[in-house]
């Protein structure tokens, strides 16, 4: 039986990323995706899943517009290492319109898809939580409805990248992270900062990936380029992830939905966010002592079989 995902993007290069490996999966029916402000405004991030949908000759799955900004406070934008459009500030003249995207909003199209496919939807979030938190707040039954939830955002070491203490996607919109975190009671997966920096791939296997003779892969290579230059600077090697290699932060959760048997190792806590700390607002807090006194919990993902990652993310380029 076919797995049926809604994604939910902010639509860098990981992201991009990404929707190829769910693209690429045969056992993967993509519902639609709804986009939101992150790594770039939210109409680059509608033109980008177009591109990206484009490159994978797939334009008949469904695109949303959803939130611009976050439910308090100011953007937050990493055109430092995406690119400003980004997709790398790689020029594409033949990039589809916005005339393409639906006339329904995101938030609308996620409780419409989840209710006509109750106990079905896997729900994939790679980008702020914005869109995610005003659809429960419509549909406080969402969740339910839910077969379950793969989110790439928060922290479990309080380990920054664009605070001293904040992961991008939770600190770019923290109350929105808090409302998922506190009101989606459905099975939850968190592919984490650390995680990813733990479980990266070599430069060996991006040369070899980016390689490939195909048209995907000529795609990405023109759109990571400029975020392969960043990954490999010694500011970010040293500060934020000890080591070199290739993290695809938003691939791990989308693998992680795709695969059951990619997740390894794991732990179950309950979590939430902080919200008010000088610090540390937008940190993801993991409760190891039951303070918070929540029955629900997450499933943090520890350690993954990287070389089923290495497969998946090469037959997403093929």
């Amino acid at each position: 039986m076919r797995k049926k995902l809604l994604v939910d993007v902010d639509c860098g290069v990981d992201d991009a990323q990404a929707i190829m490996l769910a693209l690429a999966a045969p056992n993967v029916e993509l519902l639609g995706i709804t986009c939101v402000h992150g790594n770039t405004t939210v109409d680059n991030v509608c033109r980008n899943t177009l591109r990206v949908l484009q490159a994978c000759n797939r334009l008949e799955i469904p695109v949303f517009k959803g939130a611009a900004k976050p439910v308090l406070g100011k953007s937050l934008q990493a055109g430092h290492f995406h690119g400003q459009d980004g997709l790398g500030d790689a020029p594409d003249p033949d990039a589809p319109g916005l005339d393409l995207v639906q006339k329904e909003g995101a938030v609308a199209a996620i409780i419409r898809i989840v209710s006509e496919n109750p106990g079905e939807v896997l729900l994939v979030a790679t980008a702020p939580l914005t869109n995610l938190a005003l659809a429960v707040r419509m549909d406080p039954s969402l969740p339910r409805k839910l077969r379950g939830l793969y989110i790439m955002g928060g922290n479990t070491e309080s380990r920054g990248n664009v605070s001293v203490c904040g992961e991008f996607n939770f600190t770019a919109d923290p109350e929105a992270a808090f409302i998922v975190l506190n009101d989606y009671q459905c099975p939850t997966f968190l592919a984490c900062w650390e995680f990813t920096c733990y479980s990266k791939l070599s430069w060996e296997f991006c040369d070899a990936w980016l390689a490939q003779d195909t048209d995907k892969a000529r795609f990405m290579a023109r759109i990571f380029r400029y975020s392969i230059e960043m990954s490999k600077s010694e500011r970010f090697e040293k500060e934020f992830v000890a080591g070199t290699g290739l993290i695809s932060c938003d691939s791990y959760a989308m693998a992680a939905a795709i695969d059951d048997s990619f997740i390894t190792e794991s732990e179950h806590r309950a979590v939430s966010v902080e919200l008010t700390g000088t610090h540390t607002r937008g940190m993801m807090v993991v409760d190891t002592v039951g303070l918070l006194d929540k029955a629900h919990t997450a499933c943090i993902m520890k350690k993954v079989d990287l070389g089923k990652f290495q497969q998946m993310m090469m037959a997403a380029l093929k």
